[in-house]
């Protein structure tokens, strides 16, 4: 069932969601807070946007337009009711529409952000191929390689992509990344808690950028009592 909230930590910011289907999570406020934006970004891709909390997030941070692709007719639907519900219809622009399909053209962009699925695919066979959840979650109809293929045809030269990833797939990451001429240039590891390993990945590339990759200080998302640490709260002001 369709309900709408108030975007995690946003109260300007409103987001058609749908349990059953698809719900946005940390994962979605940590990307748009780690990209690197300046004020000489026109334009922005959002591949996987899913119900568009990463767009929206970002209209906070940037004049640019931003685009996002869903393969996912019914939860680009909820993304199109969220960018109608904050009247961001000239700044935010929602795709129905499969990445991998070649629509846009060379070097369009200047940045990508994608959450992308974070499970490789080792056998098909044991997945309903039409779930939202799944689609979501596993590497079906969008892996690392088509990925960065993606980003090195339609990033400008000097743009950036940004993911959120797990940790346990940063070589995956990295390997793929250079494969494709796009230099990692900043990681950052998030951590349920200061006890805990980390359990979220912040990654960004530069195409054709040169060698030099920050490790930035970790961040930690929440107190041992749950609540979501100053860290946290401060991309939510």
């Amino acid at each position: 069932m369709k309900v709408t909230n108030y975007l995690l930590g946003y109260d300007n910011l409103k987001i058609m969601q749908d349990p059953e289907m698809f719900s946005f999570s940390l994962d979605s406020v940590l990307l748009p807070n780690f990209i690197t934006i300046n004020k000489n970004i026109n334009k922005i891709l959002d591949i996987g946007t899913g119900n568009g909390p990463i767009p929206l997030i970002l209209s906070t941070k940037t004049k640019a337009h931003i685009t996002g692709i869903e393969i996912q007719k019914e939860v680009s639907q909820m993304a199109k009711e969220s960018v109608r519900l904050n009247k961001l219809e000239k700044q935010i622009t929602i795709i129905n529409e499969d990445i991998k399909k070649d629509i846009f053209e060379n070097e369009t962009f200047d940045v990508i952000t994608c959450n992308p699925p974070y499970f490789e695919v080792k056998d098909e066979s044991k997945f309903n191929k039409n779930d939202y959840k799944t689609i979501a979650r596993h590497e079906i109809n969008l892996n690392l390689d088509e990925l960065f293929k993606i980003a090195k045809k339609t990033l400008k030269n000097n743009g950036i992509i940004g993911l959120v990833h797990r940790p346990e797939r940063l070589l995956d990451i990295i390997i793929t990344m250079r494969k494709y001429n796009i230099e990692p240039k900043k990681i950052r590891f998030v951590y349920p808690k200061k006890d805990k390993e980390a359990n979220i990945l912040l990654i960004e590339g530069k195409k054709n950028g040169n060698k030099g990759l920050k490790i930035l200080p970790p961040l930690y998302s929440h107190n041992e009592d749950g609540t979501y640490t100053e860290q946290i709260k401060k991309y939510f002001s």
